[in-house]
């Protein structure tokens, strides 16, 4: 193999004739593939779509066990969930936004839980209406829950020093919590979620 490398580089040094090379334009006979190799400029979006749209699918919990408490559901390929509070949230019409994230719930702090492992050791079940945290304002606190029954995976710690990110991205750095439902509990529930396009006529958003 090193004798073969060495012939190669030393024919590459040899002088030879140079060659002239002409321009052949690609020609792709399946129109589905140009499609896909050469898309139509108009047909493109203006923005590219995020991480959360290419990646997950959204579903939303309006007025979850209280009028105006809205929350989303982002739900991965891979089963897991990220919970966090819609932007139609009562919350957020508070003057001042969110200015605190308690984890603090009940008996135990959400906080705490910590999970290890490819076995998701020392998660918790939860039921769809358990408590994740209470978020808030200067006037108020609301508790957020978990919107589905599954095993809660991690909470977003950030959110203790930071509680601004949910004001600022609620869908993104701001999201609440990780939960992973079993199979046969989220067929349960699933369709007593709207989507993203009946949430926005529903809110007026």
């Amino acid at each position: 193999m090193t004798t073969q490398i060495a012939d190669d580089v030393a024919a590459d040094q040899t002088p030879q004739s140079p060659v002239t090379v002409e321009h052949n334009p690609v020609v792709v006979e399946d129109e589905e593939l140009h499609k896909l190799l050469l898309p139509n400029v108009d047909d493109l979006p203006v923005f590219p779509s995020s991480a959360i749209e290419s990646n997950f699918v959204t579903y939303f919990a309006p007025d979850f066990m209280k009028p105006e408490h809205d929350q989303y559901i982002y739900r991965h390929a891979n089963g897991l969930c990220v919970i966090g509070l819609a932007a139609g949230h009562v919350a957020f019409k508070d003057e001042g936004g969110i200015t605190a994230v308690d984890f603090n719930v009940g008996k135990s702090n959400r906080s705490e839980i910590k999970v290890t492992g490819k076995r998701k050791r020392n998660a918790q079940q939860f039921e769809s209406n358990t408590a994740l945290c209470k978020v808030c304002t200067n006037n108020a606190f609301y508790i957020v829950r978990c919107c589905i029954k599954g095993s809660l995976l991690e909470v977003n710690e950030r959110l203790i020093k930071q509680p601004e990110l949910v004001n600022s991205s609620a869908d993104r750095e701001g999201y609440i919590a990780i939960i992973m439902p079993k199979p046969a509990d989220w067929q349960k529930i699933k369709d007593s979620f709207i989507t993203f396009d009946e949430y926005k006529k529903l809110r007026q958003l």
